[in-house]
């Protein structure tokens, strides 16, 4: 596979029934696989990555949406299955649309995109099935990413006492300023480990899966909470059943790709009410279109902290970030 920057004509986008203006997007973990071929993320080619868009409504044949309208997507397989959000025009579907919250501007949106919203919808989850901060520490891992950072910035400001995991202890002030009360280092999870450890958190956000997501889980409190949300570290969960039977553990899944609208709106709503638009800017590093390609194989090593944001129009009109077979 083949990843260029190419210039195409609006008449190549695939089919919708909305045309949006793209002002941001983002660059993710998931773009990155499919940037570098390193992940089975695109379907069919060629394809334009990018899972996360925000801009304006062009033409719509939706009575949802009209000209002028301030949107935002997420996930439904755009960047996989449909052409995403690394590029300048976008046509969708109206069903994928969600309105752009009106203390946010696209940028913002962006610098929070898909990580900001699923460690929200993770925060939610934990939250609908019982947590809260009197029953606990909350331990986040991959600290230092984009779910991660966002993860520990809303549990501080929702009152949770948090644990950052990071296999970057430079990081540390940088993680104590988002909120991280405690910095344990990722080697103490990587691996595989006990059954059943000592227990030392009521709640978790993981983005990493594999040893580390088995780990957690086992070191979790009676009734404690997981909510698996990425997998950094890989597919495979090497655990027992010991944190569930012996401990009541409950493992919550979080699917960021589908929910929704209603969840999506609820998830937005809040985001723009609890993220600290200060703080934005020392998460976020900007990028343009040409600079996508090299970036992914820096997020893929582990060299970006916190988020990527795409100025897509941060060069000559019309180019796209198209990964052809």
């Amino acid at each position: 596979m083949d990843t260029a920057l190419t210039e195409m004509a609006p008449e190549a986008l695939p089919e919708g029934d909305v045309q949006v203006r793209i002002d941001w997007s983002t660059l993710n973990y998931k773009d990155a696989l499919a940037i570098t071929g390193k992940g089975s993320i695109v379907r069919h080619f060629p394809m334009v990555p990018g899972i996360d868009l925000a801009g304006v409504v062009e033409h719509s044949d939706s009575a949802d949406w009209s000209p002028g309208d301030r949107v935002l997507v997420n996930g439904w397989g755009v960047g996989e299955s449909h052409w995403g959000g690394l590029a300048q025009k976008a046509r969708l579907s109206s069903q994928w649309l969600t309105p752009l919250p009106e203390n946010l501007n696209a940028r913002q949106a962006m610098s929070i995109g898909t990580a900001g919203y699923t460690a929200m919808l993770s925060l939610m989850t934990l939250e609908r099935h019982g947590l809260t901060p009197h029953k606990g520490d909350v331990l986040v891992t991959g600290a230092s990413g984009g779910v991660g950072s966002f993860a520990i910035m809303f549990l501080a400001r929702s009152g949770y006492r948090v644990i950052a995991a990071t296999g970057r202890p430079e990081e540390q002030h940088y993680l104590k300023a988002l909120g991280a009360s405690e910095i344990i280092h990722r080697d103490e999870l990587a691996s595989q480990g006990r059954p059943l450890g000592k227990t030392r958190w009521a709640g978790v956000i993981d983005s990493v899966g594999s040893h580390t997501l088995a780990n957690a889980c086992a070191h979790t409190r009676e009734d404690g909470l997981v909510a698996a949300c990425g997998l950094a570290q890989g597919l495979n969960f090497p655990g027992t059943v010991a944190p569930f039977i012996l401990r009541g553990v409950t493992l919550l899944g979080i699917n960021s790709v589908t929910r929704p609208q209603a969840q999506r709106r609820e998830a937005w709503t809040r985001l723009a009410q609890e993220v600290d638009t200060d703080m934005l800017d020392t998460m976020t590093r900007e990028v343009t279109l040409s600079e996508t390609i090299d970036a992914a194989d820096e997020l893929l090593s582990g060299r970006i902290r916190g988020r990527l944001v795409v100025n897509v129009n941060g060069q000559a009109a019309g180019n796209r970030a198209d990964a052809e077979p």
